[in-house]
C-alpha cells in the first residue's frame, strides 16, 4: 500500500470520525440497555508507518470505565521505503536497499473511559483510552532475486537469491524473492509501546460492538532497527493510526453501586 493511499485513507477515516461525533440523535430504541458490559473485539489498524490487526478484551470497572487487555501484530515500515518496478519485468517490484521486514508484537494493558454515552438507537458513544506494555520486534531478512552472469560465458545469465549489498546490487536486481525466504533467520528485538486514542462506538444494538478509533502510538526499542541499508534507521517509531473495531458484549456479573460512577 503506497504512502499516498495510506494518507488518503487516514484523512477519509478522520473525516468520518468527525461526522460521527457531530451526530446527536438517532431512532429512539426500546431495547434493554446494557451498561455493565465486558467486551471482546478485533481491530483492523492502518498506521502512518504500516498496518496490522489487534485483539482486545475490555473488562468493566463500572458502567463507564473498563480495564483493557490487548494484543497487536503490526508491520512497521521505514518512512523512506519506495517501491520500484523492474523495467524488464513489470510483475516484479521491490524496495531498493531494504535489509529487513519489521513486525511488532505488542501486549498491552490500559484503561478506557466513556465520556459521552449514546441515549438512543443510532447514537454515538465517545470513549477515550490508553494502553502500554512490552513489545517484541521481529526482523526477517529480505532477499532479492539478482541477475548473475556466468564468468566463462557472460551471455549465460541466471537468478540468485541474495540479501541486499549496496556495493554490488545496483542495476541487476530482478525483483523481490519470496516472503518466506529467510523466515528461518528471524531475529528478535524487545521493546515497549504506548498508545492514546479516542473510540467512536456506533453499534445499533447493545450486544454488538462497532467502532472507529483514532490516536497515536509510540514504539521504542533499545537500538536502531536495521530496516534499510541506504537510509538512517531509528529506534523510536511514532505513528498516527485509525482502526475499525468490531466484536461482541460478554455477559458481566456483579453489578456495583451507581455511586462509583461519580469517581
Amino acid at each position: 500500500m503506497s504512502d499516498k493511499v495510506k494518507k488518503y485513507l487516514l484523512v477519509l477515516g478522520l473525516y468520518h470520525l468527525v461526522i460521527l461525533s457531530l451526530l446527536a440523535q438517532g431512532e429512539l430504541s426500546d431495547q434493554p440497555r446494557i451498561f455493565y458490559r465486558n467486551e471482546k473485539s478485533i481491530g483492523v489498524l492502518l498506521n502512518t508507518n504500516g498496518y496490522g490487526v489487534s485483539g482486545r478484551y475490555s473488562k468493566r470497572i463500572n458502567a463507564r470505565k473498563k480495564t483493557i487487555y490487548e494484543l497487536d501484530l503490526i508491520g512497521i515500515k521505514h518512512p523512506k521505503e519506495v517501491k520500484i518496478t523492474n523495467y524488464y519485468n513489470s510483475n516484479k517490484s521491490y524496495v531498493f536497499g531494504k535489509l529487513n521486514s519489521f513486525f511488532d508484537i505488542r501486549a498491552g494493558y490500559g484503561r478506557q473511559k466513556e465520556m459521552f454515552r449514546k441515549a438512543d438507537r443510532g447514537g454515538i458513544s465517545i470513549r477515550r483510552f490508553y494502553s502500554f506494555g512490552p513489545s517484541l520486534g521481529l526482523l526477517k531478512p529480505v532477499y532479492y532475486e539478482v541477475i548473475q552472469s556466468n564468468s566463462s560465458n557472460p551471455n549465460d545469465r541466471y537468478l540468485e537469491q541474495e540479501k541486499f549489498n549496496s556495493s554490488t546490487h545496483q542495476g541487476n536486481i530482478w525483483g523481490k524473492a519470496s516472503f518466506f525466504k529467510g523466515i528461518d533467520e528471524i531475529s528478535v528485538v524487545p521493546g515497549a509501546y504506548g498508545r492514546v486514542g479516542l473510540s467512536f462506538e456506533y453499534s445499533r444494538h447493545d450486544i454488538t460492538l462497532h467502532a472507529l478509533e483514532t490516536g497515536f502510538t509510540l514504539d521504542i526499542f533499545p537500538k536502531a532497527i536495521p530496516i534499510m541499508a541506504t537510509e538512517k534507521n531509528n529506534f523510536i517509531f511514532f505513528s498516527l493510526f485509525i482502526s475499525y473495531r468490531f466484536g461482541k458484549v460478554v455477559d458481566a456479573t456483579g453489578i456495583i453501586d451507581e455511586k462509583d460512577l461519580m469517581n
